[in-house]
């Protein structure tokens, strides 16, 4: 019903103008060029996408102010900037296949959709996965597929990918998502044992082995699933 309700709010926001544009502005002009994001193109999809078609109806208002939101079962929608800065960081061409680990509300799906043609995305919540993947069906990213399921193990019938983005945290790198990536291939994930504090990282493939660098200190809701047992 919600999503529903979302959709017929975008639409009326079509018709009469969007009261939503000035702090989707603001988020782009403030909170992102305001820090280091750079990159034209993440900037200027992060300025069309419609953030508060992907959080609960009680938190519209907020939709663009700079933190994480609830999307209900303990999942959360990241902050904006974080959203531009994973972006920003697998740095991905328009003929690039990418595969997203932890789907939520499929916000983040719907900017990968905007820069690439091929996106799979994993939720391990099935209540989730199919929400997100109705809203984004509607929205009309027809070519971002999702999927419930551990994405611990990846996606290994649409791999090699030339970027992952891993949007919940691990205290390792899962084996399968390394196998999964093509060579020169990028996979960005927030490394760490805790809760309350990762690190965000990025690993690229090359000549066989892995380059590692790590890019922030960063708050994601924890991996579940296989990566719990290990």
């Amino acid at each position: 019903m919600y999503l529903l309700l979302t959709l017929a709010l975008s639409l009326q926001v079509r018709a009469q103008g969007d009261p939503f544009k000035e702090a989707r502005e603001r988020m782009v002009t403030y909170d992102l060029k305001g820090r280091d994001i750079t990159d034209e193109k993440v900037l200027k999809i992060m300025g069309k996408i419609e953030r508060h078609l992907f959080v609960e109806k009680d938190l519209l208002e907020v939709a663009y102010n700079d933190y994480p939101l609830s999307i209900g079962d303990g999942q959360t929608i990241s902050q904006p900037y974080i959203v531009a800065l994973m972006t920003q960081w697998v740095n991905l061409k328009p003929t690039d296949k990418v595969l997203e680990i932890g789907t939520g509300s499929g916000y983040q799906a719907a900017v990968l959709g905007e820069l690439v043609d091929q996106v799979y995305s994993i939720e391990i919540r099935e209540t989730l996965a199919a929400q997100a993947s109705k809203r984004l069906r509607e929205l009309g990213y027809q070519k971002v597929k999702v999927r419930h399921g551990d994405g611990y193990f990846g996606w290994q019938e649409y791999a090699p990918f030339d970027a992952i983005i891993v949007t919940c945290a691990a205290n390792h790198i899962p084996p399968p998502l390394l196998s999964q990536l093509k060579e020169g291939g990028r996979l960005i994930i927030p490394l760490g044992s805790t809760f309350f504090y990762q690190t965000l990282t990025l690993i690229t493939k090359v000549g066989g082995g892995h380059k590692v660098r790590q890019i922030s200190g960063v708050r994601f809701v924890p991996m579940t699933g296989e990566a719990e047992k290990k």
